[in-house]
């Protein structure tokens, strides 16, 4: 072959042979779950053009890959299945997944307390040894926070044991198990959770810059921003990096702890979409049954602008997902801070009340841990107790068992001279005070908005009478309203009554109007 020009096109020709490769997501890979019962999409890269071909489980589907490369089938819905499969993709060449498994999917998501470790629980040592279920299956995102959306991340399935088990998420591993042993079939769980993020960084950016509700938040973002990546800002931000690494190499000379590094705020977990790009979309897709999700410690002191981004990010990522109103299952803020000796004001308590109103949303639950908390740690070890309020919902509302499940919530009030009636929708069950007959805290007020400690007393089996000498015409009550209450109420089977308030006076998490200077 003499011909130079006709060489060069069969080089290219090799070379385009040698480079065609079939790549698949780390999401789907060996030892997998999918989910039963569902069309599940499995997706990936080949050459532009390439035809595809996807079999499991007498299924076959076809797909090309399109002009970015990127290929999707759906697999028809199947039955739970702990019999090991495989799943074979053929392209440009072939991969086969092996140990195939066919449950339950649940998604773990949120912040420090969501991805708090399983090995520091109070008894995660002796709980994790015992952790040997073939059938229950973890993967982990890594941290990766950035405005570019991420196709891919570095992780892998593996089955749940003393190693593996150690460092998962402890309330989903615990959900996961008791899912997995209740159930009867495979479980998988993704863990994605990251420890300090707030919830604007969860959603698509695009999406709450366009909606007008996020406009202070996307304002306060885009100045942090333009701050950031000034040369100002660059600079020092590289002289607190260069400090701490000095002060981190002296802390290591002299045995001692080392400093925390600084946070870059740009690649971080509190800039909007950030986990969105970095850590959501590389699995987004995938077949799950469900979201458990323990986030808003972060965003407590913006609790009035929360009333609206929790719900917009639910609704966000049942959009993203594509897989309708999936079920979403949240930890209510557990009890936290010095408690206070007055009843008053907390946004702790309105961020509750912002997940509490949530639940207007379909297929949305709460689990209410304002008995679990620690007043000096923001993460309680006791996870336990937080994972199975939580599992309590997918039982009943997923997996059709009858278990109580619902924290009692506030139903209604009525006033009487100088005593008020709080009724309370108990869900079936009946009010019991926990450690002392008499209910504990209760707040009361008159029109002048003046808290008062009252007394209260249960009158029925979802009622509380409640009262002070100090008051003598009530207009409003409120129960457990601080970050950390003093309070006892539960229903018989020990499930705490939801913190609530009766007024509607404006929370103090409300940003407050801005005035213009005046003009001489």
């Amino acid at each position: 072959m003499k011909n130079p020009s006709l060489i060069l096109v069969c080089f290219l020709i090799l070379a385009s042979c040698l480079r065609a490769e079939l790549k698949l997501p780390a999401v789907i890979g060996d030892h997998m779950v999918l989910q039963q019962k569902q069309a599940n999409p499995i997706w990936g890269w080949d050459t532009p053009g390439t035809k595809i071909t996807v079999t499991f489980a007498g299924q076959r589907h076809t797909a090309v890959a399109g002009a970015d490369g990127k290929w999707t089938v759906k697999l028809d819905p199947v039955a739970a299945n702990a019999a090991p499969q495989t799943l074979t993709i053929k392209g440009s060449t072939s991969r086969k997944i092996e140990d195939v498994l066919v449950g339950e999917v649940w998604m773990c998501s949120g912040q420090s307390n969501m991805q708090w470790e399983f090995q520091n629980t109070y008894t995660g040592d002796v709980e994790g040894a015992a952790t040997k279920h073939p059938n229950l299956r973890l993967i982990s995102v890594p941290q990766v926070g950035t405005q570019e959306l991420q196709n891919d991340f570095k992780g892998q399935w593996e089955a749940a044991n003393p190693e593996t088990a150690k460092k998962f998420s402890a309330i989903g591993l615990i959900y996961g198990r008791y899912l997995h042993e209740i159930l009867g079939v495979p479980v998988g769980l993704i863990d994605n959770a990251w420890g300090g993020s707030s919830a604007e960084a969860w959603i698509r950016r695009t999406t709450i810059e366009q909606d007008p509700r996020f406009k202070l938040l996307m304002e306060s973002a885009v100045k942090q921003e333009t701050t950031l990546m000034s040369a100002e800002g660059k600079a020092a931000f590289e002289a607190s990096l260069a400090k701490w690494k000095a002060d981190s190499e002296k802390a290591k000379a002299e045995n001692k702890p080392a400093p925390r590094q600084p946070g870059n705020w740009l690649a971080g977990n509190h800039r909007p979409g950030n986990i969105f790009a970095g850590v959501v979309q590389p699995t987004l897709g995938y077949g799950i049954k469900g979201v458990i999700w323990y986030q808003g410690e972060s965003n407590a002191g913006r609790a009035y602008e929360h009333a609206e981004l929790f719900p917009f990010l639910i609704e966000q990522w049942r959009k993203e997902q594509g897989q309708g109103d999936f079920s979403f299952y949240w930890v209510q803020l557990a009890d936290f801070k010095a408690e206070k000796a007055e009843p008053g004001e907390s946004d702790w308590a309105e961020l509750r009340e912002t997940q509490t109103k949530t639940l207007r949303l379909p297929n949305t639950g709460q689990a209410v841990i304002i008995d679990l908390g620690e007043g000096r740690d923001i993460h309680p070890r006791n996870k336990y107790d937080v994972a199975t309020r939580l599992v309590r919902w997918a039982l009943v509302k997923d997996y059709g068992m009858k278990f109580p499940y619902r924290s009692p919530e506030y139903q209604s009030l009525a006033i009487a001279g100088n005593k008020a009636t709080v009724t309370i929708d108990c869900f079936g069950s009946t009010l019991r005070a926990f450690d002392v007959a008499e209910p504990v805290g209760f707040a009361i007020c008159g029109a002048d908005k003046v808290w008062h400690w009252a007394t209260g007393k249960i009158t029925g089996d979802n009622q509380v009478e409640v009262w002070s000498d100090a008051v003598a015409a009530p207009v409003a009550v409120r129960y457990a309203w601080a970050d950390n209450p003093r309070c006892n109420l539960f229903s018989k089977e020990g499930l705490p009554v939801t913190p609530f308030r009766t007024d509607d006076f404006d929370m103090i998490t409300k940003p407050k109007p801005v005035t213009s200077a005046a003009t001489p």
